[in-house]
């Protein structure tokens, strides 16, 4: 019997998805092939996701998302190696690149950092905020709305702008803002 979790997405990816959804379906599975053309059916391999998310929790995020970002590449670069050493250079690179892309322009935040940040932005702009985490955000950094805007790659800047105008509901608001930050494309 399938998993009806597994059924659930399948009937969405098949009955509902619109064409931008499809592309995004198609990339990561594209990207799923070439990760198990490259290692096959192996599974004692880390979650580089995860460890990203450990070290970053870990690591004091001032001092600068790129080194962070350079240290969690570094850090993928040798369980590539120590895991994967059939790999040619050529391979552990595309691999790399995949799990963590390389240098973009401008410095990139952690993925849960960004959403966090989306979703104070939200409640502010629709005055859900409480008055306190107004005050205390303020108090760190001054007019954090306007450091969280001028942060937000373009592509959530718009998915941002169509919400707050009214031209999407909440869940698809979610959606596209989850697919925007699962997507590690330039934004």
């Amino acid at each position: 019997m399938a998993d009806p979790e597994l059924v659930r997405i399948l009937d969405y990816i098949l009955n509902r998805c619109d064409e931008k959804s499809i592309e995004a379906v198609a990339a990561a599975v594209v990207r799923r092939r070439r990760d198990l053309a490259l290692f096959g059916g192996t599974r004692n391999l880390p979650d580089p996701q995860k460890l990203a998310r450990d070290l970053s929790s870990q690591i004091n995020i001032g001092a600068g998302i790129k080194d962070l970002k350079g240290t969690v590449r570094s850090m993928a670069a040798r369980i590539i190696q120590q895991q994967a050493p059939e790999l040619d250079g050529e391979q552990a690179a595309e691999l790399l690149d995949a799990w963590i892309p390389g240098e973009r322009t401008g410095e990139e935040l952690p993925r849960e950092l960004t959403a966090a940040m989306v979703e104070q932005f939200i409640a502010f702009s629709l005055g859900r905020m409480d008055e306190q985490e107004d005050r205390e955000l303020r108090a760190e950094m001054g007019a954090w709305p306007d450091r969280y805007w001028k942060t937000f790659p373009p592509v959530l800047r718009l998915i941002i702008t169509d919400f707050l105008k009214g031209e999407m509901t909440e869940k698809e608001f979610n959606a596209k803002i989850g697919a925007a930050l699962d997507l590690g494309s330039p934004l």
